[in-house]
Order: structure tokens, then sequence, then C-alpha cells
């Protein structure tokens, strides 16, 4: 998009220089951050519609402007196995590399141009608040956190060194070289494929011509040693199908491991997709048990409420060890170093639990 509706004032709440930019000669740029690597004319947006090229040189739009700043279960992002039971700061901007039709934060993902909004906040407020909230972490969440990778980036590196952790709910559409930049401060992320990862259902529904680049983002997050929890959102009709969900259940399988959480979400209509029902519970636990029948010991259904595939089993011997409702630990059975109190099963958890709603302990 032209800037001609844009007015661009680099005294304007978040303006900073971008990252992952390469000049190309007549005033163009080619940005880095994400797959598109769009290239970019002197007075237009990349597809984010955040990233402006101005005389040349890549701005970012978005630094610390956020849209959100709120404490969260960390089982809302969802991370069921990274420091259960523990408080995220969450924050985002506006902006998102995608378009997908049936976003349920298409406020915030899909304002941009010239219609972008937010608070303006610094690294260290951010910080300050996430310990005052009583949080342990920060989650980059809510939009795409590759839109604002600047301000992440920045606020990752501070979170550290104050002994947060951090952790990202992302579309997998970063590059490797934004990934590796990344890696030390990363902890943890959540990557949300929709439709089973099907290319047609990216190209239809999402802006995306192919979504094959995820699948090697997935596999740099992992060797910068990032948690990495794997979401799908089953959307009913275009984006449902049973051999789409086997394959992405192997792939995880084959790369990741048989313990990595892997959860089938409920889509409630939104946005540009509100002629569509809610998926039917019976697809969701139709899919569920596909996943698990290619060899997933921990799949969960989410956006449901109340349903046993909200639980943890011990993959050996089937106990129930750790209980939800929601987003929220409501009865945890695994010993301090995650074993089955039944049978002795280490089950694939990291860091430290922290505490449930009900703070019923069996152990």
């Amino acid at each position: 998009m032209a800037g001609r509706r844009y007015r661009f004032d680099p005294r304007r709440p978040g303006v900073r220089e971008a990252m992952f930019w390469k000049p190309l000669g007549d005033g163009r740029v080619v940005c880095n951050l994400c797959h598109k690597r769009c290239i970019i004319a002197p007075g237009a947006f990349g597809a984010c519609g955040v990233r402006y090229n101005h005389n040349g040189k890549l701005y970012t739009l978005v630094y610390g402007l956020l849209t959100a700043a709120n404490p969260d279960p960390i089982e809302k992002k969802p991370l069921m196995h990274f420091n259960p039971g523990a408080c995220v700061f969450s924050i985002s901007t506006a902006g998102c590399n995608f378009y997908c039709k049936f976003c349920q934060n298409w406020v915030l993902s899909q304002s941009r141009y010239d219609k972008i909004f937010g608070e303006p906040y610094d690294p260290e407020e951010v910080v300050k608040l996430a310990i005052e909230n009583g949080c342990q972490g920060i989650s980059y969440t809510y939009n795409e956190p590759t839109i604002f990778y600047e301000f992440m980036y920045d606020t990752a590196k501070l979170a550290k060194k104050e002994g947060l952790f951090n952790t990202m709910v992302t579309n997998g559409y970063m590059t490797p070289e934004a990934i590796k930049e990344l890696g030390p401060y990363m902890d943890a992320a959540t990557v949300d494929f929709k439709g089973g990862g099907n290319k047609e259902f990216y190209r239809k529904f999402m802006g995306v011509l192919d979504p094959e680049p995820i699948f090697d983002s997935i596999l740099a997050m992992k060797k910068e040693g990032w948690w990495i929890e794997i979401t799908n959102l089953v959307v009913p009709k275009y984006g449902d199908k049973e051999e789409d969900i086997r394959k992405l259940a192997r792939w995880i399988v084959e790369n990741l491991g048989d313990e990595t959480p892997f959860h089938l979400l409920r889509f409630h209509p939104d946005y540009k997709l509100q002629n569509l029902p809610p998926t039917p519970l019976e697809t969701l636990e139709k899919l569920a048990k596909i996943a698990m029948e290619e060899g997933l010991k921990h799949v969960y259904i989410g956006n449901v409420g109340n349903h046993p595939l909200e639980n943890t089993y011990c993959p050996r011997c089937g106990e129930l060890v750790v209980k939800r409702l929601g987003f929220y630990i409501v009865d945890w059975r695994l010993t301090k170093d995650f074993r089955c109190p039944r049978c002795g099963y280490k089950l694939n958890f990291k860091g430290k639990f922290w505490g449930s709603r009900s703070q019923s302990f069996l152990i």
C-alpha cells in the first residue's frame, strides 16, 4: 500500500528504525523479518501494515505502542507443560502479517496503515508491571509478535536480567535469522496452525501462499532450545480434514517428539466467517483420536470448557495427573520432578509448578 494516506513523523510514539532489512537501491528495501520478505517501495508498507519505508529506510510504527498489557494464566496461551500454574504478563500491538478471515483478535491484528493505535510503553515499564502483578514471565501474544519484534526483543532481554521467562504465541512465520537473534532470550513458543496446515486453506482464508516455512521456523526454534507446543484451529467444513491432522501429528512426532503437547482448538464464528457454526465437539474428539493414533501422547481440546481432554494423563498408566478447568489447574498430582504418583513415569514438563487455583495438592 502506498503511503499517501499516512503522514510519517519520526517523533510519533511507536516509530523506531526496524531490524532485519536491507536496501535494494532506488529507495526500495527488503524486510527479512518474516518469510514474506516484502520488497517495499518508498512511502509504502509491508504486508503487516506496520513497517514503513521512509526515504529508503525501514521503520516499525508499533514499538511499545501496546494494545494490551495484562496478567494471564500461562495455560491461556496455551502452554500446558511449561511452568504450569505460572502467571504471565501479556502484551500486544496492532498489525499482523496474516489476513485470517476468522481472527478472534481482528480489531488488533487487522488495524494497520493509518489505523494503528495503542498506548506507549517502554520495556522497563512492561517488566516492572509484570513483577508488580506477581507474574513469573512475559508473553508476547494476541496479535502476531513478529510484528513488534524490536520491542519484544528489547523487553525479553531486560526480562531475563530480572529473572523472568519469556514466551510467545506465534503463527510461525518468523525467519530463521530473526529466531536466532531472539534465541537466547525466548524460552517457549506456542506455534498456531490453522486448518491443519493445509496449503489451500492458508491461501483462501489467511492470505498466505505457502505454510511450509512454518516447519522450518519450528525447527529453528527447537535448535535454539525453546520449549514448543503446537495448536491447530479446526474450522468446520473448510479446515477439518482428517488427512491434514494426521500429517501434522506425524510431523510433530518425528521432529519434536511424541510428548509434544498438541492442542486442537474450537473455532467460534467471528470477523469475516460469521456464517459458520462453532466446531462440533464430535469433530474435535475425532481429530484428537487421530492425533493419538499417530503417536502423540498429550493431545488437548481447547476453547470448549470442562472437557476430559483439557486434562493431562500419564502416558504409561493413564492416571489423571493434572486436572484443569478452563485456563486453571484445579488439581495437581505430579511429584516435584513431574513423575506420575501411580507408576513413577516422568512426564514431559519444563520449569516448575507454580500452584493451582484450588491449591489442593496430593503430593
